[in-house]
């Protein structure tokens, strides 16, 4: 007796996270470029003459727009030809724009240039979602996109510290420059050193004696073949979890954006912090308690969803809870401080430290989503459908995310600066938390349906 293999070998586990390991770096080009105008806003809205509203729609309408659109047919093209390939080709494309973004000339061209920006980036995740799906087991699947999704808080941190950095020593321009090069340079490596695995192969049976050796030519299995988009949707859409799992994330990122993008501002107006300053503090919150909850989220869920396929959206629904409060105090550390001890609401060193270690807590429990709810999201559709559903997942994820969450809280900080003053983005942030308790909401709702629609 000979054993036919049904698929291809598994990758071999140091490739595989070497694999990982270029992705994550990959994904933190893609936020170091999509983040980077947050610590930039107070030389940009200077520069060009900007309220807040304005640069809301630059640094959110802007990206979002064809960003999100264009990764439906992106996603229906990786789901068909290389995903490697894609991939490179949006990373030299985004990296370049933001790189453009440099020798803007007006409102106008940067406006442009950031919407470059988005058409690139519109090729960069879902492709990796697949990958990442193709490259491990179903039982590891939500720690290893939790570990992918590292590449936001380091994006973010870097993105904070190198445009600070530059931007205060030699001018907003040269950190556009310099970010986008990193990103063009970087782009052989994906290429040249990531194989595109078979589609689904980390999914199919194990193997079984046969009583005769099966011909050459059938012992690796042919991909599935990739269905119209039309059979993607009959089959994602009419699932419950999946409009759950959707618009829970999407309200949560309404929320999770928009603070990533003007906390820089609102450090520097209610906290006084210098833009290098503000560099510095907000890269170390946004690295340390990004890591650290997006890690803890992908774990717990891999582990408790071994019992409940409920429990990846019930994880941060939990989170989302507790952020809430965690926020409005870190924001509020000098009264803190000051019904400690009083008169201790003079001491600005002390309210720094202490709201830079509560900070820490909502940054990592509002990134906690990203493991366990892509991961759900591969789990909705076969393997062949994977690249698209992630798609149309990060369609709605991304327009109300980005798009809305940005230009909100400049949009509200000017509504408010009639009554608040220089403190009108503070109100503006308070207000935007209720976006959280609606993404807490809607992901119970999915805790409840997921099992139904889980597709192993």
């Amino acid at each position: 007796m000979t054993t036919a293999p049904s698929r291809e070998a598994a990758p071999a586990s140091g490739y595989r996270y070497y694999v990982l390991a270029v992705l994550i770096f990959v994904y933190m080009l893609n936020f170091l470029d999509r983040q980077i105008v947050g610590i930039l806003a107070t030389p940009l809205k200077a520069e060009f003459g900007l309220s807040d509203a304005q640069f809301g729609l630059m640094g959110g309408l802007a990206f979002a727009l064809l960003y999100s659109t264009l990764a439906i047919p992106i996603a229906w093209l990786a789901d068909r030809f290389s995903r490697v390939w894609i991939m490179t080709a949006a990373l030299t494309v985004w990296s370049g724009f933001t790189a453009l973004c440099g020798v803007a000339g007006s409102f106008g061209q940067l406006f442009l240039c950031r919407m470059g920006v988005g058409v690139g980036e519109a090729g960069g995740v879902a492709p990796a979602y697949s990958l990442i799906a193709d490259y491990f087991p179903k039982s590891q699947r939500a720690r290893a996109l939790a570990a992918y999704a590292f590449g936001i808080p380091i994006g973010t941190a870097a993105g904070t510290l190198v445009g600070g950095l530059l931007a205060a020593t030699y001018g907003w321009r040269t950190a556009f420059v310099v970010v986008g090069l990193l990103g063009v340079l970087a782009a052989p490596l994906l290429r040249l050193t990531v194989r595109d695995p078979k589609r689904g192969g980390m999914d199919e049976p194990v193997p079984v004696e046969t009583a005769a050796p099966a011909p050459a030519a059938n012992l690796v299995a042919a991909p599935p073949k990739a269905p119209p988009f039309g059979q993607v949707l009959k089959t994602l859409l009419p699932k419950p979890s999946f409009w759950l799992l959707a618009f829970g994330a999407a309200s949560s990122s309404v929320c999770g954006y928009g603070v990533a993008a003007w906390l820089p501002s609102f450090f520097q107006r209610s906290f006084g912090l210098s833009l290098a300053e503000t560099a510095w503090y907000y890269s170390g919150i946004a690295l340390v308690g990004g890591l650290t909850g997006i890690w803890l989220g992908g774990a717990i869920a891999d582990r408790l969803g071994r019992a409940s396929r409920g429990a990846y959206p019930l994880v941060p629904a939990i989170a989302f809870l507790i952020s809430v409060p965690c926020f409005l105090l870190a924001m509020n550390s000098g009264a803190i401080i000051g019904a400690v001890l009083p008169g201790g609401e003079a001491n600005g060193v002390a309210a720094l430290t202490l709201a830079f270690v509560i900070f820490l807590i909502p940054t990592g429990l509002n990134l906690a989503w990203l493991g366990p709810i892509t991961a759900s999201v591969q789990h909705l559709v076969p393997a062949n459908m994977r690249t698209t559903a992630s798609a149309l997942f990060l369609l709605i994820n991304n327009l109300f995310g980005i798009a809305v969450g940005i230009f909100y809280f400049g949009w509200m900080s000017d509504l408010l600066r009639p009554t608040f003053g220089d403190e009108s983005l503070r109100w503006a942030i308070y207000t935007g938390m209720g976006f959280y308790l609606l993404a807490s909401a809607l992901l119970m709702g999915a805790s409840r349906t997921l099992k139904k629609d889980w597709v192993d």
